[in-house]
Formats: structure tokens, sequence, C-alpha cells
């Protein structure tokens, strides 16, 4: 099992001028562990989840992996994840090949419905509803895979966006890998399963995450698709990772090993996530050994 970073919050120790090198500082130890994902979230506010206001510090997020990609060498690096409401999909394209293309082929496309109303309103972005948002990831998931095929510039027609051409020059140095976030078992597994090359889901129970992957593997039967070819990830919160509870963390993980997880993301719970990555990176080959 390999370990991902994940970065929600970007309140750290020192205010809004150290975040630019506390962020050097924790990609540099994330890759030095042995990690092999770094991940802000998508969001204009902070998240109520988080504990944080909305008025918390929130940063662009392709702006700040492009920052990490001056800063790193190895580690895929993505969101977790965009929405499809906040960027059009032919302009997302563009977006992550660019990132692709200035870090070496190490971008990924992490993508879902969007949720966070308030949000939208507060920037003045439409916020469809929930079925219309689900089509728009479906056409954009589209979008993005047609202007990823160098023999493909043509037009896209959809019920939602109308592209003239799907020119995407440079083209990217790896097609990047598409992560669709979210466990809805209808809709969200469908389109892993069709659409996707990895997922993401909350590391609840065991049996939850069992019951998810059973839905995925019945979804990949329908669509003809090789269930073992999608990577596998969770963002784990059962046991939640701290400095203090190293191995019940990889015994609690080896339960979602045994089940075909191939990563567990975890979020830093200091305010000086380098520093604790630094703590917490012998766990590294122990997931490794899962």
């Amino acid at each position: 099992m390999e370990l991902g970073i994940h970065l929600p919050i970007f309140d750290f120790d020192g205010g809004t001028p150290a975040i630019a090198g506390e962020l050097a500082r924790t990609a540099a130890a994330a890759e030095a562990a042995g990690a092999t994902w770094l991940s802000f979230m998508d969001h204009y506010f902070q998240i109520e989840p988080t504990g944080l206001p909305a008025e918390a510090s929130m940063l662009e997020g392709y702006t700040a992996l492009g920052f990490l990609a001056a800063h790193t060498s190895s580690i895929e690096l993505g969101l977790l994840v965009t929405g499809v409401t906040y960027r059009h999909p032919g302009l997302l394209a563009k977006i992550v090949t660019t990132l692709d293309v200035l870090s070496g082929g190490r971008a990924a496309l992490g993508i879902g419905a969007a949720w966070f109303e308030r949000e939208h309103d507060g920037l003045g972005v439409p916020y469809p509803p929930i079925a219309e948002r689900f089509e728009r990831l479906e056409e954009a998931l589209r979008i993005c895979g047609q202007m990823w095929d160098p023999a493909d510039n043509g037009p896209f027609e959809g019920k939602h966006y109308q592209l003239a051409e799907t020119l995407c020059s440079p083209q990217p140095l790896h097609r990047p890998k598409i992560l669709i976030g979210g466990g809805g078992e209808k809709k969200t597994l469908r389109l892993v399963a069709q659409y996707a090359d990895a997922c993401n889901l909350f590391g609840t129970t065991p049996d939850d995450v069992a019951h998810k992957l059973d839905v995925l593997r019945r979804h990949c039967d329908d669509a003809g698709r090789d269930y073992d070819a999608i990577h596998k990830t969770v963002m784990a919160h059962n046991p939640r990772l701290t400095t203090d509870n190293t191995d019940e963390f990889v015994k609690g993980m080896a339960d979602y090993a045994k089940l075909g997880i191939d990563a567990a993301i975890v979020i830093p719970t200091s305010t000086t996530p380098a520093a604790w990555i630094d703590q917490i990176a012998p766990i590294v080959p122990k997931l490794a050994d899962l």
C-alpha cells in the first residue's frame, strides 16, 4: 500500500507570509518520506468539515499545484477533487496539461460533481441541481478524453458544452490519470467504471469500503471494464493517522489492503505539516509491506 498526503488547510504557524515556505517544505518532506501522491482540495472558501470557518485561508488549487511542481521531482500532483462547476472543461483540460508539462509528467485530474453551494453563490458561479452537475461531469470527462487525444481535434457537441475545436497543444507528457472522488453507487461509481483510472473513497470502515468496491466491480462488469485496472484509494479516517498512533494506523490499513486498496491518503494533524510528515515517515515502508 502507498501513502498519499492531502493538504486541506493553509492556516500555518506564521500566518499568510509563512504559507509558501511551509508548502515548499511539506512537498520536500512528502517526497523524501516516499509518499506517492500530494494533493489539495479544490474550493474557493474553506469548508466546515475541516473545523474551520469559510473565512480561513484557501488557495486556488491549480496555482498551488504549479508552485509544488517547482519544488518536487517525482511525486504525483492533483486536486482531491476539482468540482466540475469551477472551470469550463476545455480550460480544465488545458490547465491540467500545463501542470503535466511543467511537472515532467506528474499531473493527475481529480474530479467530482461539486457540492459547496455557499462558495458558488459567494463568487457568482452557477450552481445547477445535482442531476445537471452529474450530466456536466460526464461531459467534462468526455471532453478531457478528447482533448488528450492528439488524433481528434474535432468538435464536441454535448447537452451542456459545445466546443468547436478540442485542440490541446502541447499534449501532456503522460496522459493524466483521471481520479473520480466519491462513493455514490448509482452515478459516481458508474462514471469511475466508464471513464476513470482511479477512485477515492472515504475510509469509514472496511465493511463500508468493501461494499463500495463490490458496487464498483458490478459497474465494471456492466461496462466491460477491467476492475483490477482501476487504482483504488481511500481517504484514511478510520483510524486517522497521528504522530502517536502510527502502529495502530498501519494495523488498521491492513484491513483495507486486503480489500485491494492501493493507497491510503492522510491529512496532517498539525499546523506545521512538514515536521508532521517527517515524524510519520517510518510508516511508509510498513504500508508497502501490506
